[in-house]
């Protein structure tokens, strides 16, 4: 029996650069990932320079037409858009070209229905899915017969497109209160976290900076690791000890990119407010890529939009094994920053330390003698902080300890 490898969508990359200096040509780049990681092929790619992206067509009608000539000499299936395209944008492009006309929220969208795995998950992906579909139905137009597979066309696929804006509307409501569900739950699991006194640690940073990588090398979490975009979704949480039976709870988080979609934001808040709740964040950036200063700013302008502010935040600059150029980064946000490589476990030991460290600012050290009929006291140290020193006296037993503010104010002697 003879098999055949079933050919990848050939597709045209198109962005605008508004000025000059702006990071067209890195996003540009970048949404040819993220299409590789959709299984499709980037054939090419054009950027025009504008004031402002065409109201009605993206780009110029003059560059529209030199377009379709480009299509037809690479047999391209279809052109992808750097930006989130509007409904009309959508309708005018596909009537211009004769092709599916796509954009960057679409193959991210795509790509997030690949890799949920999880019930909380699939819901996430698909609610922003039909999210994305119902304000662009009128824009689908007579694309929406023709897609017969490939990017966009995962998930909730041709029977959402399919609907009308009745059925979505219906379906939206449904995975809603799904969703809300999820949430509370959620939240339970988080008050119990905070009831165990269990701090907790985010890891968040640029998608594929190594944040399921730190987790597997730190927790033993076993955690698909992948050299792509979005290589993990769903998001895990193991229990790390420190000395002095210190520990946390590290949360990984799905990672960021330019342009994140709202509808994502909106459809993940409960996922991504991990980073929210957590007593502090590990900042982890892949310092070998050359855009690793932008990819800063963006994970900082993404958690300023989640309302992320005053936490304790530790820096990674990993796969120092990767890294070839000397040349400075800094995290001007962070208070602590560490060169790292997860791969390999190099300086994590390090990491180890930060984090015991942190953790004993949150805690009040105490130094002084128990006596023998108030011995069940040191039960309730050994519980909730960290018992550096137990010596038994004549008088009583000498301890040296941190321990938590609630606790110490439970300890009358």
């Amino acid at each position: 029996m003879i098999e055949t490898e079933k050919a990848k969508e050939k597709l045209l990359l198109v962005g605008i650069s508004v000025q000059d200096g702006d990071d067209a040509e890195d996003s540009i780049e970048e949404l040819a990932g993220l299409v590789e990681t959709a299984g499709a092929q980037a054939v090419g790619a054009v950027i025009q320079k504008r004031e402002r992206m065409h109201p009605a067509t993206y780009i110029g009608k003059g560059k529209a037409e030199e377009l379709k000539g480009l299509i037809w000499e690479t047999q391209a299936d279809g052109i992808v858009c750097d930006d989130e395209l509007t409904p009309a944008q959508l309708r005018n492009l596909t009537d211009l070209l004769g092709v599916k006309v796509m954009d960057r929220t679409l193959v991210i969208l795509d790509i997030f229905a690949m890799r949920a795995s999880t019930n909380e998950g699939k819901i996430q992906v698909e609610l922003a899915q039909l999210r994305y579909r119902a304000s662009r139905l009128s824009g689908f137009g007579k694309s929406m017969s023709r897609l017969g597979g490939g990017i966009g066309t995962r998930g909730p696929g041709e029977k959402k497109l399919e609907m009308d804006r009745r059925l979505i509307g219906s379906r939206i409501s449904q995975l809603k209160k799904e969703l809300s569900e999820v949430a509370r739950h959620r939240e339970i699991t988080r008050g119990q976290r905070i009831k165990n006194r269990i701090p907790v640690a985010a890891i968040v940073g640029y998608t594929n900076a190594g944040k399921s990588t730190l987790l597997n090398t730190l927790t033993d979490a076993e955690v698909l690791e992948e050299d792509m975009l979005f290589a993990t979704l769903d998001p895990t949480t193991r229990l790390l000890s420190l000395s002095g039976k210190q520990q946390i709870l590290l949360t990984d988080t799905v990672g960021f990119i330019r342009k994140l979609p709202h509808h994502l934001i909106e459809a993940f808040k409960s996922t991504l407010e991990e980073a929210k709740y957590a007593d502090f964040i590990i900042h982890v950036v892949d310092a070998s890529n050359p855009q690793a200063d932008k990819q800063i700013h963006i994970v900082y302008e993404t958690l300023r939009k989640l309302g992320v502010e005053d936490k304790k935040i530790v820096t990674l600059l990993n796969k120092q094994d990767q890294k070839t150029e000397e040349g400075p980064l800094h995290d001007c946000y962070a208070d602590y920053t560490i060169p790292v490589s997860a791969k390999y476990g190099t300086g994590l030991g390090e990491v180890k330390r930060v984090l015991e460290e942190l953790l004993r600012e949150e805690h009040v050290l105490i130094e002084r003698m128990v006596p023998y009929g108030q011995a069940g006291a040191l039960q309730l140290i050994r519980k909730s902080g960290e018992l550096l020193e137990e010596r038994y006296e004549a008088d009583g037993i000498f301890i040296r300890a941190y321990v938590p503010v609630e606790t110490y104010g439970k300890i009358n002697f």
